[in-house]
């Protein structure tokens, strides 16, 4: 799944930005999925929240990056939040599919808010 930026976003660091925000909301969507699959999930609601909320903010992220929008940076800020709370209750859980998530959540959240605190 590889898109091509217009010329003048130029940045590197937005380009991987959009795409690691949109690997992290499959991933989260994915993750949702298996975990409702499981035998006894409804002891993991907190988890399905935030899979959700995070998947969301995702998807709100990427839409604002890809259209250059003059919020993006804040928009990608807040997305650093979620993923981070996320990733970090994913983190918890010791099924793969929590663990492979958790971490990609973090990683979005580091270059969420890398790029939201770039010049």
């Amino acid at each position: 799944m590889h898109r091509t930026m217009p010329h003048h976003m130029g940045q590197n660091q937005h380009h991987r930005v959009l795409e690691t925000v949109q690997e992290c909301e499959a991933i989260c969507e994915f993750t949702e999925y298996c975990i409702i699959q499981m035998e006894g999930s409804s002891h993991r609601k907190e988890q399905l929240r935030l899979l959700r909320d995070c998947a969301d903010i995702c998807t709100l992220t990427a839409k604002y990056l890809a259209r250059c929008s003059v919020f993006s940076k804040s928009i990608a800020c807040l997305c650093g939040e979620i993923c981070e709370v996320c990733g970090k209750h994913c983190l918890q859980h010791p099924d793969e599919q929590s663990q492979i998530c958790g971490q990609m959540c973090l990683h979005c959240a580091h270059e969420c808010h890398s790029f939201a605190m770039s010049a």
